[in-house]
């Protein structure tokens, strides 16, 4: 039987330790646990972030769209997609105006996977393939 090794839970930086110093800010431990955090994409979870972080103690928040591109560096329509991609997966809520980061659902609501590669590129292997079993069957029947 092997030992284990036990975790050393003890602050690295003890003078450093957080507290919760007048903020709302939180994200539960199940976000992380339960696969949220690995269903979001990139601009996805720097949305949710920024507006957990911005948002008061219900997670409501007033960033206009200019100023979250701004802070986030991405481009408007990036934006709308990270936004709309969180509200789809029911994790804020947006009503024009306001934003809230509400309590989280039972699971992750997961997106199909994206292809690994796009229908033209499918397409030009298919031609490859085809254009190499000619070129392989002319052979055949030349003798070589």
């Amino acid at each position: 039987m092997t030992q284990r090794t036990k975790i050393q839970r003890t602050p690295i930086l003890p003078d450093r330790v957080r507290k919760i110093d007048g903020g709302f800010a939180f994200i539960p431990h199940r976000f992380l646990r339960d696969g949220f955090y690995a269903s979001l994409t990139t601009d996805e979870a720097a949305l949710y972030l920024l507006l957990v972080l911005a948002g008061d103690r219900n997670g409501v928040s007033f960033y206009h769209y200019d100023s979250l591109c701004s802070l986030l560096q991405m481009l408007p329509d990036d934006y709308v997609e990270a936004r709309n991609g969180l509200i789809d997966r029911d994790l804020l809520a947006f009503d024009g105006t306001r934003f809230q980061i509400v309590s989280l659902p039972e699971r992750p609501v997961l997106r199909a996977p994206a292809p690994l590669l796009s229908g033209s590129e499918l397409g030009g292997i298919r031609r490859s393939l085809q254009h190499a079993l000619r070129e392989g069957s002319q052979e055949d029947d030349d003798g070589r």
